[in-house]
């Protein structure tokens, strides 16, 4: 061997190194862009959160209020619903049937205050009215159940009186629910936490559970389709989407709640008008 221009590997050089772990450095940049992400993106549908209208579930997970509402709403063609894209081939059924979202009771409006930095034209911030910082991954943060005000964790702990620093609405320590927990220990008391409302009948949102009263307007909705195929029109539709709307006092939710409900009524109509052609 040899006198050929080329070199005899040694033996160190022909045998792979063990797979190196990961140092707690990159762990922890690993965790944070993790973070990062689902401050910054819906989990159902991958696309940008909008911070003013966004639901959290009972494990502090954030979500668009139009993607929850579009997946609570029926539809029969499950190929129709482009909002909720699967991600990594999994359907966007599966996807939401694993959040445990039964209803809009599951889950509460957050509210974040916008702050403007001084010398920062146009750089508005999410942050928490009493400390001023900046809400995000690099901030541990809380809201409070019901009324949805998020704080930075810190402040909150600070506060004596348990009421809210926004509305003065009296809460339960129990019910400053972290925003998106990495600790097993916070993520165990949201799990008692959940355990204890469904004794007691009630959701995460502190509303009653009512189960029947989603069958019985399972029901209605049932009755209401066939009354459209005998060709009595929409005008059940219309009255139920009515009384959805007239309970809902933020403008804002209620506006977008009519478009998506608009939209299904719309998708709706077609695949009847395609089913009696």
């Amino acid at each position: 061997m040899g006198n050929d221009g080329g070199s005899i590997p040694k033996r160190r050089e022909l045998v792979k190194n063990a797979a190196r772990n990961p140092t707690v450095s990159e762990l922890k940049a690993t965790a944070l862009e993790s973070l990062a992400h689902a401050w910054s993106h819906d989990p159902l549908t991958t696309e940008p959160l909008d911070l003013e209208n966004i639901v959290s579930d009972w494990r502090g997970r954030l979500y668009n209020y139009e993607s929850i509402l579009k997946a609570l709403l029926p539809s029969d063609d499950k190929h129709d619903d482009a909002a909720l894209a699967p991600p990594n081939g999994e359907s966007p059924e599966e996807r939401f049937s694993s959040t445990g979202i039964k209803s809009l009771r599951d889950v509460v409006k957050l509210k974040f205050k916008r702050y403007t930095q001084p010398g920062a034209k146009g750089s508005d911030i999410w942050a928490c009215p009493v400390s001023l910082k900046e809400l995000g991954p690099s901030t541990k943060s809380v809201y409070i159940v019901p009324c949805g005000h998020v704080f930075a964790e810190a402040a909150i702990k600070q506060i004596d009186e348990k009421v809210c620093p926004e509305c003065s609405e009296p809460f339960e320590a129990s019910d400053a629910i972290p925003v998106l927990p990495t600790e097993k220990a916070d993520i165990e008391k949201l799990e008692a936490r959940l355990d204890d409302l469904k004794a007691k009948g009630l959701t995460h949102s502190l509303k009653k559970d009512k189960s029947a009263s989603r069958k019985k307007r399972k029901a209605e909705g049932e009755a209401v389709d066939k009354g459209v195929k005998k060709g009595k029109g929409d005008t059940g539709s219309k009255q139920s989407a009515s009384s959805r709307l007239k309970n809902i006092n933020n403008p804002m939710t209620a506006s977008l709640t009519a478009r998506v409900l608009a939209e299904q009524d719309e998708k709706n109509k077609r695949r009847r008008l395609a089913a009696q052609g």
